[in-house]
């Protein structure tokens, strides 16, 4: 293998897959990057057996082949290079060396045939999203997923096909987080696989807000995602997602609209003086006010009051602060719409316009 670059031209897609590369692995050769060179294009391939990232790109390549080199080691010598630099690459000896203009680095290197590849997935759905849509679903729906919960299939984010639509549904046990977009979907039944975590949080990473098309393919235990010159592949969670449908509030008499940038830094404010731990804030609604108070056992207290759209008694509710904001900041309108039935049911965070997303908070005792 022997070929000839420019720094940018490797450095970006090496960026692109890093992520997925562990600082400590059972196995070394997860540690490393697969790189195939062939007549006129090279592959990068980075996998962590959850999730696989694959960076590909032309380049005239005068003797081709495959090997596998630490990774963090290759990314660090090309970021360090100075700009516009030319990068020789060559394998010789069981070692990769790198040269570039009065700097030489000698790497080892792992048999290719070591490196785990995930080929075919068994495709059995396949659609087409703009990267922006997908987004968009990510952004909104992902801070809601639990972390290392003992219900694994919490610990996830759950795809939802239907009829011309893709929803992306998100919780931890003490909020749910639900956001939809329309697409291209000829699917009369709901569909529904489980994304873990690191996978979205990949994906995430790796989306832009542009209107190029990212094809999405389903299999039975894999989720494929085709982007321009990158492919992304992830196993799926095997199991099934709680029926978040019983959880949206049905039977809301109390309805309050605030302005979301005026309640957020309210909130923000009042947070300062609440429990380190709990992150209680207590919600007072009254006529078109809203009272927010926070407490600590240092007997710290915080109260600020708001004016927003509301008629009705008098209902108090405890939250946790970051619930809520998350969901305002996930929010991209200027008013949003609260639903809530009394002191001990969940409420339901929306925006007043567009209910594309909507976001379901537990109360709390305080």
């Amino acid at each position: 293998m022997k070929f000839q670059i420019k720094r940018e031209t490797l450095l970006k897609p090496l960026q692109f897959v890093i992520g997925v590369v562990e600082r400590r692995q059972t196995l070394p050769v997860l540690s490393n990057l697969l790189l195939q060179a062939d007549t006129g294009r090279i592959s990068l391939t980075a996998t962590d057996l959850e999730v696989e990232l694959v960076a590909n790109f032309d380049l005239n390549v005068a003797n081709g082949g495959e090997i596998t080199i630490p990774a963090r080691k290759f990314l660090d010598i090309c970021r360090t290079l100075p700009d516009e630099a030319e990068l020789n690459i060559s394998f010789l000896n069981e070692r990769v060396q790198v040269k570039s203009g009065k700097s030489r680095f000698t790497l080892s290197t792992l048999p290719a045939t070591e490196f785990p590849v995930i080929e075919d997935i068994q495709v059995q759905k396949e659609f087409k999203l703009p990267q922006r849509e997908l987004k968009k679903l990510i952004e909104r729906t992902s801070f809601a997923m639990a972390q290392q919960d003992v219900r694994y299939y919490l610990n996830g984010l759950m795809l939802e096909l239907k009829e011309g639509q893709m929803r992306a549904v998100a919780t931890d046990g003490h909020r749910l987080a639900i956001s939809e977009v329309s697409a291209d979907i000829d699917e009369q039944e709901s569909y529904q696989v489980i994304v873990p975590r690191k996978g979205i949080q990949e994906l995430a990473r790796l989306l832009d807000d542009s209107d190029e098309t990212a094809l999405i393919q389903l299999g039975s235990n894999h989720i494929r995602i085709q982007l321009p010159e990158l492919r992304f592949t992830s196993k799926l969670i095997d199991g099934k997602f709680p029926d978040y449908n019983k959880v949206l509030p049905r039977a809301s008499d109390k309805f309050v609209t605030a302005e979301r940038e005026v309640l957020k830094q309210s909130l923000v404010r009042t947070s300062i003086l609440s429990n380190e731990k709990y992150r209680g804030v207590r919600l007072s609604f009254s006529e078109q006010q809203l009272s927010i108070q926070a407490h600590n056992p240092e007997q710290e207290e915080a109260e600020e009051e708001i004016s927003v759209e509301y008629s009705g008694e008098t209902v108090e509710i405890g939250f946790n602060v970051n619930y809520i904001l998350d969901a305002l900041n996930a929010i991209p309108e200027d008013n949003i719409t609260i639903s809530l039935t009394d002191s001990n049911s969940s409420c339901l965070i929306e925006p007043s316009n567009d209910k594309d997303c909507r976001y379901v908070i537990m109360p709390m005792r305080l």
